[in-house]
């Protein structure tokens, strides 16, 4: 399976009433259809993961794999603290249709997250479970990081085939990619970092961004395909200020910022909050110079 290219992690809509609404992530699905992205995460961190059932997540996963394309892969998140739930979660996305699990690290327990329980847990569920899987690196949120020595060890079986780095560290990147076998496929997660990883040898991204900005983020990937570093990298600087503006707003600004754009955002599930008026207001200040921006390269 070759996993080249931009995948947005999918956000959640939510209705009025706090449900998840599934009608308008048909029509989100919809949209991004008819864009040269690669595929979609579903369940990732951008789609606020942690803050759904896994009853809804079920039910997303099935709505995701009615409405996308029959050309787009499709990647389930189904880690959980436990390898045993994390098996039978990732189980379940393969009756569902999904041909790829996103496994984020454990982390409750993080004293006792050392490289050996890391590979333990990894080994042991892509040893159960039907269909392959990335590793999830994404220590902003676990405090855990994937570092080269564990992918070393865990990229030898044929069943764990690439690893989704969200460190923002391009020299972790490198290590990891220098780490693992040739066929091993490496995805970053940094929007700031992604020209850099792609030029040191990831093969795609799955970036947040792309939710708001799926065509530039392909070109930006398309460009370092073709060898044209000079036009790759000026496409990622516009990606500069989103990339930072949308780290620090979260989910809840990536939401505002849909709804700007035509997809449906809507509210972040509680604890998380709307944006307040100040943050809109840059929001909008930053859309419109990147559209003009754009509109100036035309």
């Amino acid at each position: 399976m070759e996993l080249h290219g931009i995948f947005p992690p999918l956000t959640t809509p939510f209705a009025a009433d706090g449900e998840v609404s599934l009608s308008k992530l048909r029509e989100n699905i919809a949209r991004y259809n008819k864009t040269r992205l690669a595929g979609y995460a579903i369940n990732g961190s951008t789609s606020e993961s942690v803050l759904l059932t896994w009853d809804e997540v079920y039910r997303i996963w099935e709505t995701a794999r009615e409405a996308a394309a029959p050309d787009k892969i499709l990647i389930a998140g189904t880690g959980a603290e436990s390898t045993r739930e994390t098996i039978e979660h990732t189980n379940r996305a393969a009756s569902l249709g999904y041909t790829l699990a996103m496994v984020r690290t454990p982390s409750f327990y993080k004293p006792a997250m050392s490289e050996n329980a890391l590979a333990e847990h990894y080994l042991r569920v892509a040893d159960a479970v039907r269909i392959p899987i990335l590793v999830y690196s994404v220590p902003v949120f676990t405090h855990v990081t994937v570092e080269a020595p564990l992918v070393a060890r865990v990229s030898k079986h044929p069943n764990i085939i690439g690893i989704k780095d969200s460190s923002g560290s391009v020299e972790g990147v490198a290590s990891i990619i220098a780490a693992a076998p040739k066929e091993f496929q490496t995805l970053v997660g940094s929007a700031s970092t992604v020209y850099e990883s792609l030029e040191k040898g990831a093969v795609g991204a799955i970036l947040a961004v792309a939710c708001a900005f799926p065509e530039l983020c392909v070109d930006i990937y398309e460009a370092s395909r073709a060898g044209d570093k000079a036009k790759a990298n000026s496409l990622a600087q516009k990606l500069v200020t989103p990339a930072k503006m949308l780290g620090q707003y979260g989910v809840a600004g990536l939401k505002y910022v849909l709804d700007r754009l035509g997809y449906f955002g809507g509210s972040p599930r509680g604890p998380l909050l709307p944006i307040g008026a100040s943050a809109q207001a840059e929001i909008d200040a930053m859309l419109s110079n990147l559209t003009a921006q754009t509109a100036h390269q035309l």
